[in-house]
């Protein structure tokens, strides 16, 4: 099965089911400007029990080995559970949308796009951003940090900044956000400094 394939099968199930989405993660990442293979996809959720429920059994129906009782207990912990489609190995990691105001606000502002030919719904720009300098922050993952650094680089005039600084100060990001831009070529911190 083709990435294409995954994806599209992934949307339809979550269509399906009549659950809210979002992709994240690094094929969002992929979509603005940092390609990178991968081979799982991350998809926040919005949804209420018998929406989760529905979920499942569409991804049990498609074939994909996917845990009840674990999506379950991550709809009720707000955390996360995954599914996998046997033959290829994808693994499509869902995320229940926590409570916090960011994760809401992130979620209101995701945006209809065409990815691989697939209609979805995607995380904003400044919301990838965001979400892989929370990750970077939790796992001291290099390649969260490199996918900031690139995005950054190949986007920051299309950046809304204002949005970027309110959440990232609410967020406790502040450090993560200073070593990306200093890091990434043609970046505002480094660009200050030349002149």
């Amino acid at each position: 099965m083709s990435l294409t394939a995954f994806l599209r099968r992934v949307v339809e199930v979550l269509d399906q089911a009549g659950v809210s989405y979002m992709l994240t993660g690094s094929l969002a990442a992929a979509y603005y400007a940092v390609p990178r293979a991968t081979q799982d996809i991350d998809v926040v959720i919005e949804t209420e029990g018998p929406g989760l429920d529905r979920l499942v059994q569409g991804l049990l129906s498609a074939g994909w080995y996917v845990d009840r009782d674990a999506a379950l207990e991550a709809w009720r912990a707000r955390g996360q559970f995954n599914a996998i489609e046997p033959e290829s190995g994808w693994k499509a990691d869902f995320i229940v949308r926590k409570e916090r105001s960011y994760s809401q606000e992130e979620f209101g502002r995701r945006e209809r796009i065409s990815l691989l030919g697939v209609e979805l719904a995607v995380a904003s720009l400044e919301d990838v951003v965001i979400s892989k300098l929370e990750w970077s922050s939790i796992g001291d993952s290099a390649l969260q940090r490199r996918d900031v650094v690139q995005l950054l680089e190949r986007t920051w005039p299309r950046l809304d900044r204002a949005y970027l600084d309110e959440w990232i100060a609410r967020l406790g990001l502040d450090s993560e956000w200073q070593a990306a831009q200093a890091q990434a070529r043609h970046s505002p911190t480094r660009d200050e400094t030349e002149k």
